[in-house]
């Protein structure tokens, strides 16, 4: 199974979703701004991406400033935020056989795949 955490109003996740789909991939859309992952949910992520939790983080935007983080913030400060905040989860992020890459660029989740 493969799930793509996708937001309709980014150019990337729609290229990567267009991707898949030229790829003969039919993901699980998952609309993570309506469907907010938990915490859990947050920390499989950053467990799969292999990776720290401000490395999910749009650091870029404005929320994130105005929550006061930065690159000193703990990670649990991180993951509450995300869970809190969803626009602050790097997009977009698909997911398979347990592993995940974030499409930055879109082409790099085809790695999952081979």
């Amino acid at each position: 199974m493969t799930t793509i955490y996708h937001n309709p109003r980014c150019s990337k996740s729609r290229q990567t979703l267009q991707l898949l789909e030229e790829n003969n991939i039919q993901p699980t859309i998952r609309l993570y701004l309506q469907d907010t992952p938990n915490l859990e949910e947050i920390k499989t992520l950053v467990t799969q991406l292999e990776i720290a939790p401000l490395a999910l983080m749009r650091t870029k935007e404005a929320i994130f400033k105005e929550l006061g983080l930065s690159a000193h913030s703990t990670d649990e400060e991180c993951l509450q935020a995300m869970h809190s905040h969803p626009i602050l989860i790097e997009r977009p992020i698909v997911i398979h056989n347990n592993k995940a890459k974030i499409g930055r660029p879109p082409e790099d989740v085809l790695t999952l795949f081979n």
